[in-house]
C-alpha cells in the first residue's frame, strides 16, 4: 500500500518521532499541515528553527532561556536564597504557575539512573553543590519527580548539602478531589505519612 509522496512520508515519519505522537496521529498531522496556508506552515517551520537558534540554558540555573540568564535569575524580586530543585526545565512550569514559590531554580538535567548509565557527573549536581558553597542559600527545595530515580536523586543531594543548608522535599500524596479508593498504595502511603496537623 503507498504512504503517498515520498515528502509526506519524510514529514509522517518525522512528526512520529516525536514523543507521545504515533504513527496515525503523525499522518494527521502531516495532512493538516498539508492542508493548511502555506502562510501557517512557514510560521510553524519559522517557529521550529527559531526556537533551536535562540533559546539555550541559563547560565546560572540551566532553565531555558533566551540569552545568557533565565528570566528568572534576571528577575531580582526573586528570594535568592532559596533554591528549587528539578529535573528538567518543563517541571519549572508548573510550580511558576501555582504562584506559590517566588525563589530561584536549578535544573538538574535529568535523575540518577545506574541502569540507564545516568550517574552523578551526566547531572548538574556539582554546580548546585558550588551554589549552594558560594553562600547566601538558606533552603534548597528537592522537587525532583516522585519516581524511584527521582527519589534516589533527592536522597543523593540531600546527603551531599544538609551540612551546609536546610534541604526540604515537595510534600506528595492525593491529589485535591480525588477519591480515596482510586489512590495507589504508595501515594496513600506517602500521604499518611506527611499527614499534618490542621489548625
Amino acid at each position: 500500500m503507498s504512504e503517498g509522496p515520498a515528502p509526506l512520508s519524510r514529514l509522517t515519519a518525522e512528526l512520529s518521532q516525536l514523543p507521545g505522537i504515533g504513527r496515525r496521529t503523525a499522518q494527521r498531522l502531516a495532512f493538516h499541515i498539508l492542508r493548511s496556508d502555506d502562510s501557517d506552515a512557514r510560521s510553524l517551520a519559522a517557529a521550529i528553527i527559531e526556537v533551536k537558534e535562540k533559546v539555550g540554558l541559563c547560565e546560572i540555573c540551566f532553565n531555558l532561556a533566551e540569552g545568557p540568564q533565565c528570566r528568572i535569575c534576571e528577575d531580582h524580586s526573586r528570594d535568592e536564597a532559596l533554591i528549587c530543585v528539578v529535573e528538567e526545565p518543563a517541571d519549572v512550569i508548573p510550580i511558576e504557575r501555582t504562584h506559590e514559590y517566588r525563589g530561584r531554580y536549578h535544573v538538574l538535567g535529568g535523575a540518577l539512573s545506574p541502569i540507564d548509565g545516568i550517574d552523578e557527573g551526566d547531572l548538574r549536581i556539582a554546580e548546585l553543590r558550588h551554589r549552594v558553597a558560594a553562600g547566601g542559600i538558606t533552603e534548597v527545595i528537592l522537587a525532583t519527580n516522585p519516581t524511584t530515580t527521582g527519589e534516589a536523586t533527592a536522597m543523593h543531594i540531600a546527603d551531599l548539602i544538609r551540612s551546609q543548608v536546610e534541604v526540604t522535599r515537595l510534600a506528595s500524596g492525593l491529589p485535591v478531589g480525588a477519591d480515596l479508593e482510586h489512590a495507589d498504595e504508595v501515594t496513600l502511603g506517602k500521604a499518611m505519612t506527611q499527614r499534618r496537623t490542621l489548625t
